[in-house]
């Protein structure tokens, strides 16, 4: 098993601990994509995942169909998807994925929050050469499945590791390809149970303790953020 499967295990429901805050995260994403792909799922592959995503998080239905309705509203705000880079202490790097309706405000709170604990935020771009960023898949296990023959049928989908995880098999793959595995899956009746993006860490940086408490302080106070959609770092967990 590879960086991938690591990096899972160190950070697993971590972000899904806090369920209003979950619920918040997905309608605002939810509200995005039916901005951009229309409010039907069988045409919009992405809300289809979303709704997955959502229905594994227990969140309940009528949220779902209000962060729809929002989308066509004309009094609703567009939000925008903006991407904050910088290091935190003791050199950590971390990428903080926002999804805003004020940018002036979002842009002010990240970077007061990196400030206050000794960090600094830099300019976008800066750091992505240190993460890979990776669709996501967690799928129900299917009785029969053999993982080595599954393995290897993904890999022409854009597949570079699978893994077998308490019941669950976790696909990751290339960002662009998270199109061509959602249709392999649903075409070969497998329970998507969450569908998303993460930024991996080519390197991770080991720590102290001690050190890490102040950096878990920033990545909590960002995580608590409503603009903040999803944090990710190079620490060693």
């Amino acid at each position: 098993m590879g960086r991938a499967f690591e990096y899972r295990k160190a950070r697993k429901l971590k972000r899904w601990g806090n369920m209003a805050r979950t619920f918040t995260k997905l309608g605002k994403e939810i509200t995005m994509c039916v901005k951009a792909g229309g409010a039907d799922p069988a045409g919009n592959p992405r809300l289809r995942a979303l709704m997955q995503n959502a229905k594994a998080a227990a969140m309940p239905k009528e949220n779902v169909e209000r962060a729809i309705k929002r989308a066509t509203s004309k009094d609703e705000g567009d939000y925008k998807e903006m991407v904050y880079e910088g290091y935190g202490p003791h050199g950590i790097a971390i990428v903080v994925e926002t999804a805003t309706d004020n940018t002036t405000r979002t842009v002010a709170n990240v970077r007061s929050y990196f400030n206050k604990v000794g960090g600094s935020l830099g300019t976008t771009g800066s750091l992505s050469f240190m993460f890979e960023r990776k669709s996501v898949f967690k799928v129900k296990e299917k009785e029969g499945v053999d993982m080595e023959e599954l393995e290897l049928e993904l890999i022409d989908y854009g597949v570079d590791e699978i893994f077998a995880e308490e019941g669950t098999i976790m696909i990751y793959g290339a960002f662009e390809s998270f199109n061509d595995i959602q249709k392999y899956l649903e075409e070969n009746q497998f329970e998507i149970e969450s569908a998303e993006f993460e930024r991996i860490p080519n390197d991770t940086k080991e720590l102290s303790e001690e050190e890490k408490e102040l950096v878990n302080k920033l990545i909590e106070k960002l995580e608590d953020d409503e603009d903040v959609q999803n944090v990710f770092h190079n620490m060693q967990e």
